[in-house]
């Protein structure tokens, strides 16, 4: 892994290590990033990323922060798909401020906190600037009031001056979890009940699109097309996104990319074939949740104490064994007359050649949501092992169509099917495209980004001020803070006011650091005018926080390229607001500062922390 200078070799390594490492994704963060290739020494492969979670991932970190951030990065993504990188920079930039506070000599209890009471003043910004549904749609009837009906964008006005004394519940005391695995505490400070005033799901994308365009369109297709099948009531557009799949397709422009209702499959020429004989007829379905061969056993398998096989020629024995297997498997789905079968896992090729014989199709590495929805529509029941298949695990009433043949675009034969049920499964597929196949992940992750972003802003029926204006909200906030400690210890003398005040100021400048880079990743800004901006804005602070607004103006402005979501001409589209989720940002905070106070006090608590007079009483490993 890639690690910095150590400033101290003795003095808070792991601190020095989450800052380096953090530093890597600093062109990452903010709606245009840029593209890396990561190269690996030993097999020479290169990776084409984009998102802080692909470069964590293909950096493959082995030091103990690295496996650390790692671990927290990918449970953070797994569960939003966005966020990642405000997480991991955040992590560095409080890294850095816990880093200054040791220098300056505030012990390590005084920085945890501190640095608690940190977060729980911008967790309260994010309740009381939360921009709810209601508000969202009060501010889309203004935008689009006449010019003559100056009652309506009055009354509109008074009712947007009133949103920002709104929160939605009271905050929970938080607490640092010493282990590398996070629970995902659910945010009890959101409302879980909706307006009757519910703005429109395409004005919601727009402002969550981060610089998608195109994705954003895709998951709007897609979640409007989910509402559709699933006859949803309008006034809940909350859709099911596990219903939600992604196919890649390399050779095809990107325009290409579509959405599809049903489930669209990749298949091989041998497979294809199969496909071709049993399309447009209902099938009998076998759901396998593992792998189908010989060898697979599923997780936590345990095998009987003390057994031994003693044989002259292994590998002989081995092949019989399997083909004995294969033989029992294909006169098992011939006599419960299945002829096709979803795996979760791989397929051994010896299955896919005797099965292909008999007219059988199989398709490997099948998303389990899928065989969920399979099952629950036909009725059949996912299984280990296809020995355990019997006449009740089966289902019917499988339609398999071939939707593309792929050739042409491909060196390989390629055929796409779509695999449906007779009854309205709910699954729809979005055909991710592009002519660069090391660029197709990047795709997708783009789209389900867009789609998380829109999924989780209807789950929580608010937004935040986007375009790091919540952040500056949070600096003004911890310096107002920091700056009543201060004159709090002018008058009572306590050095306990004294170090909260500068971790507090610390902890702003690590968001400063974030909304410039933010700006800068924009490309209409450098550095030092970016700082600028942000320090005379900071100045300007009104107590009713109206040049928020302003801020969000300057950096929000930006003639876009892509006007699809709009009926009326660019030209004459109103200035998009930027805003951001907030079940999300607050999540990415929390476990940015749950790291870094993670990492702190387990260096306080190893041999790198004894050298300090200060830090007596800490316990050696």
């Amino acid at each position: 892994m890639l690690e910095g200078v150590v400033i101290n070799s003795r003095q808070h390594v792991g601190l020095q290590k989450l800052s380096a490492l953090s530093g890597r994704i600093r062109s990452s963060v903010g709606p245009f990033k840029n593209y890396k290739f990561i190269q690996d020494e030993s097999s020479g492969d290169s990776v084409l990323v984009c998102s802080c979670f692909r470069i964590i991932e293909n950096l493959e970190p082995t030091c103990a922060v690295g496996q650390l951030v790692y671990e927290t990065v990918r449970g953070h993504h797994k569960q939003y798909r966005t966020g990642s990188g405000c997480l991991l920079f955040l992590a560095g930039g409080w890294s850095r401020a816990a880093l200054d506070s040791l220098r300056r000599g505030i012990s390590v209890q005084h920085i945890i906190t501190a640095m608690s009471e940190g977060i729980d003043i911008c967790l309260d910004v994010c309740k009381k600037f939360s921009v709810s549904f209601k508000d969202l749609a009060v501010m889309e009837k203004c935008t689009a009031a006449p010019g003559g009906t100056k009652k309506a964008s009055t009354d509109a006005s008074i009712e947007m001056a009133n949103f920002h004394d709104k929160c939605l519940s009271k905050s929970g005391q938080r607490k640092v979890k010493l282990s590398r695995h996070f629970c995902e505490a659910k945010s009890d400070m959101l409302s879980t009940v909706r307006h009757p005033d519910q703005p429109d799901m395409i004005v919601i994308a727009e402002s969550l699109s981060h610089g998608c365009e195109k994705a954003m369109k895709l998951a709007v297709e897609a979640a409007q097309m989910l509402l559709k099948t699933n006859q949803q009531h309008i006034r809940d557009p909350l859709f099911d996104i596990s219903k939600m799949l992604t196919c890649l397709v390399s050779g095809l422009p990107e325009d290409y990319a579509c959405v599809v209702e049903g489930c669209i499959l990749l298949l091989s020429d041998e497979q294809a074939a199969a496909a071709h004989v049993v399309k447009q007829q209902p099938l009998k379905v076998a759901l396998i949740t593992g792998d189908l061969s010989q060898t697979y056993r599923h997780l936590g398998f345990k095998s009987l104490p003390g057994e031994q096989c003693v044989c002259e020629d292994l590998d002989l024995s081995v092949s019989n064994k399997e083909d004995e297997w294969v033989d029992k498997v294909v006169k098992l789905l011939l006599n419960l007359e299945v002829k096709l079968i979803l795996t979760a896992g791989l397929v051994s090729q010896k299955v896919i050649q005797h099965c292909c014989r008999h007219q059988i199709l199989v398709v490997e590495k099948v998303n389990s949501s899928v065989l969920k929805t399979i099952g629950s529509s036909t009725g059949a029941i996912p299984v280990n092992y296809a020995t355990q298949l019997t006449e009740s695990c089966v289902g019917d009433g499988v339609n398999v169509e071939i939707w593309r043949d792929l050739s042409s675009y491909e060196r390989k034969s390629l055929t796409a099917v779509n695999i449906s049920t007779g009854r309205s499964s709910g699954l729809v597929t979005v055909v991710v495209t592009s002519c660069v196949h090391g660029k197709l992940q990047a795709l997708e992750d783009q789209f389900w980004a867009c789609a998380y972003r829109l999924h989780h802003a209807l789950k929580d029926g608010a937004l935040l001020p986007g375009a790091g204006g919540a952040e500056l909200l949070c600096v003004h906030q911890l310096q107002k803070q920091a700056e009543h400690d201060r004159v709090k210890d002018s008058k009572t003398g306590s050095a306990a006011n004294l170090y909260r005040g500068l971790v507090l100021q610390l902890m702003a400048g690590g968001l400063i650091d974030y909304i410039t880079a933010v700006m800068v990743n924009t490309g209409r800004f450098t550095a030092a005018n970016a700082r600028t901006i942000v320090s005379k804005q900071l100045t300007e602070f009104h107590r009713d926080e109206i040049s928020t607004e302003k801020f969000l103006q300057l950096v929000s402005q930006s003639k876009r390229e892509d006007a699809g979501f709009s009926a009326v001409k660019p030209d004459e589209a109103p200035a998009l607001n930027i805003y951001d989720n907030l079940s999300v940002k607050q999540e990415a905070w929390r476990k940015a500062l749950d790291l870094v106070l993670l990492v702190l006090q387990t260096d306080a608590e190893i041999i790198t922390g004894t050298g300090q007079k200060n830090e007596g009483n800490l316990m050696l490993l």
